[in-house]
C-alpha cells in the first residue's frame, strides 16, 4: 500500500497526469501557441525554478503548513477549477420570467451544459470569477476589462443546435444597455417607444408628419441624453433561456398564433401557454384551484367584474372551462394585419404581430440573399452589428462597407427563440435573429426550485428536483 501511495505521490507521475491532461485541453482549443505553458508545467513539478504559490514559502518540507495556507490553498484551487468547469463544461443558471412556464417555473435553478453545443473562448478572458458583466453590490461597475478581447470562436461540442431545444443564449439586443432598465427593457425598444411618442404628439398638435427615420433620430438623442448607457461584449450580455423553434435554413411563419416550422404545424408540447379571457358569472374562482392548475399567483389578473386573464395550457383550459361557476373562456389573438411597431423587424414594411408573424427565413451560414430596400429591415442589424460591417443608405442605394451591395453572403448561422409561455415571452418575435456567436448552451437539468409564493420548506418544488428539462 505504502509503494502504491509513493507512486501516486511522484513528481514524475503528478507532472505526466497534468502535462497529459493540459495537451489534451491545447488540442481540443486548437490553439498550440498555449503549448508555451507546458514550460510552466515543467517548472511547477520538476525544476521548481519559480514560486507560482507566493502565499507561502518555498521551503516547507518536513514543516506542517499552517490552516491559513492551507485555507488560502484550497481557495485557489478552488477558484481556478470552478473557473474552468464554468467556462468550459457546465454554468448554474436561475429562471427569472415566466417566459418558459410550465417547462421552466420561476425559481428554478438549472445547470447549463457548454458541451452540448460547444463552448466559446470567452471574448473578455479578463473578468472577476464567477460574476456575470457588474460586480456586486455596485449599479455599473464591469467585472471585466477590455484590454484582451478576443474573436468568436466554438469548440467541439457533442452535437449543433436542434429544434426544440431549450437554449441558453446571449440576449442579442443587449449589446447596447439603459442602466436603469438593465434588461428589462431594450435600448432599441426604449427608442423605437419614444419615437412613436414624438409622431403621435405631431398627429394630436396637427403637425405635419416627418419621415419615421427622423423621429427615430430624435429618439435615440434624446435617450442619449436621459439615461446613463452602457455598451457590452457578445459573452457579457445578459443570459437569456427560450426554446429554439428554427434553425439555420428554416421558414418560420405564425398564423393566428400557432407556430408553422416549413409550411407544418409545430407540434404542441402539453406545455405551451397562450393568454385567455375567463368569464364567470361574477362569483371569484377559488384560489386553491387555480394553485392545483399551478397557475402562479403574478400571473392571476383579475381584468374586469368576473373576469380573470390567465396565460393558460390546453388542460388548464378544459379544467377550467369545467368549472360550474365558469361561463366562457376566450383565447386573445392578435388581428390579421394589425401591426405592432414592438415586432420585428420594427418597419412600417411589415405589419406583423405576435399572432401573425412572417413568413421568415433563417439565414445560413455561407448564404448569399438579395439585399433590397424592402428586405433591408429584415438584415440590417445582421450586417452591421452581428457581422460588423458598415452600413449606409444613401440615395436609395445600400452601401457595405462604401461599396453599392444587392446581395449579402453571411458569415454565421441565426436561430428563432420563443418562450413556451407565448403570450408572455419577450423573444425573438420582438428581437429577430439569435447569432450563432450568442449561443451559451442547452439546459440539462433542475438541481433546485423555489416557489416564491409559498414559505420555508414549502417553497422547495421537491417533485422538480434533479429533473432534466425537456
Amino acid at each position: 500500500m505504502n509503494k502504491i501511495s509513493a507512486f501516486f505521490k511522484n513528481r514524475y507521475f503528478k507532472f505526466s497526469l497534468a502535462a497529459l491532461a493540459y495537451l489534451l485541453w491545447v488540442i481540443w482549443v486548437g490553439n498550440y501557441w498555449l503549448l508555451i505553458g507546458l514550460a510552466v508545467i515543467i517548472d511547477i513539478y520538476l525544476t521548481e525554478k519559480v514560486n507560482w504559490t507566493f502565499w507561502k514559502k518555498r521551503d516547507m518540507q518536513g514543516k506542517k503548513r499552517s490552516a491559513f495556507i492551507e485555507w488560502v490553498d484550497a481557495l485557489v484551487f478552488a477558484v481556478i477549477a470552478a473557473t474552468f468547469i464554468r467556462m468550459f463544461f457546465i454554468e448554474a443558471f436561475t429562471i427569472p420570467t415566466s417566459s418558459m412556464e410550465k417547462t421552466l417555473l420561476v425559481g428554478d435553478y438549472l445547470f447549463v451544459s457548454k458541451v452540448s453545443y460547444g463552448p466559446r473562448i470567452p471574448n473578455t478572458p479578463l473578468s472577476f470569477p464567477f460574476v456575470h458583466h457588474t460586480m456586486p453590490l455596485t449599479k455599473n461597475m464591469k467585472s471585466y476589462l477590455t484590454w484582451i478581447e478576443w474573436p468568436y470562436k466554438r469548440l467541439k461540442g457533442f452535437g449543433n443546435v436542434e429544434r426544440n431545444d431549450a437554449v441558453v443564449f446571449n440576449y442579442p439586443e443587449g449589446d447596447t444597455v439603459i442602466i436603469k432598465f438593465q434588461s428589462e427593457r431594450s435600448y432599441y425598444a426604449v427608442i423605437s417607444e419614444y419615437a412613436h411618442e414624438f409622431i403621435n404628439m405631431d398627429k394630436s398638435s396637427g403637425k405635419p408628419i416627418d419621415s419615421y427615420n427622423n423621429y427615430y433620430n430624435k429618439a435615440r438623442k434624446y435617450v442619449l441624453n436621459n439615461y446613463e448607457i452602457t455598451v457590452r461584449p457578445v459573452d457579457k450580455r445578459e443570459n437569456y433561456i427560450k426554446r429554439c423553434v428554427a434553425i439555420p435554413g428554416d421558414t418560420l411563419q405564425v398564423k393566428n398564433s400557432f407556430l408553422y416550422i416549413n409550411g407544418k404545424p409545430q407540434e404542441e408540447t402539453e406545455h405551451n401557454q397562450y393568454n385567455y379571457v375567463v368569464t364567470t358569472n361574477g362569483s371569484r374562482i377559488n384560489p386553491r384551484t387555480l394553485e392545483k392548475l399551478d397557475i402562479a399567483v403574478a400571473d392571476r389578473n383579475i381584468v374586469g367584474q368576473g373576469q380573470y386573464l390567465f396565460p393558460l395550457t390546453d388542460y388548464n383550459v378544459e379544467a377550467i372551462r369545467k368549472l360550474n361557476n365558469v361561463k366562457s373562456v376566450t383565447k386573445l389573438v392578435e388581428p390579421n394585419n394589425k401591426p405592432n411597431f414592438r415586432i420585428f423587424p420594427h418597419s412600417t414594411k411589415y405589419t406583423w404581430n405576435q399572432d401573425y408573424f412572417g413568413p421568415l427565413v433563417m439565414p445560413k451560414k455561407g448564404q448569399t440573399v438579395n439585399l433590397t430596400l424592402d428586405n433591408l429591415p429584415l438584415y440590417e442589424r445582421i450586417i452591421h452589428l452581428y457581422e460588423n460591417n458598415e452600413l449606409q443608405v444613401k440615395d436609395s442605394n445600400i452601401y457595405i462597407n462604401g461599396e453599392i451591395a444587392n446581395t449579402y453572403t453571411f458569415k454565421m448561422g441565426y436561430y428563432f427563440m420563443m418562450g413556451d409561455n407565448r403570450d408572455n415571452s419577450a423573444d425573438s418575435r420582438y428581437w429577430g435573429f439569435v447569432p450563432e456567436d450568442h449561443i451559451v448552451g442547452k439546459a440539462v437539468f433542475i438541481w433546485l426550485s423555489l416557489n416564491k409564493d409559498k414559505h420555508f420548506l414549502n417553497k422547495i418544488r421537491w417533485n422538480r428536483l434533479f429533473k432534466f428539462v425537456n
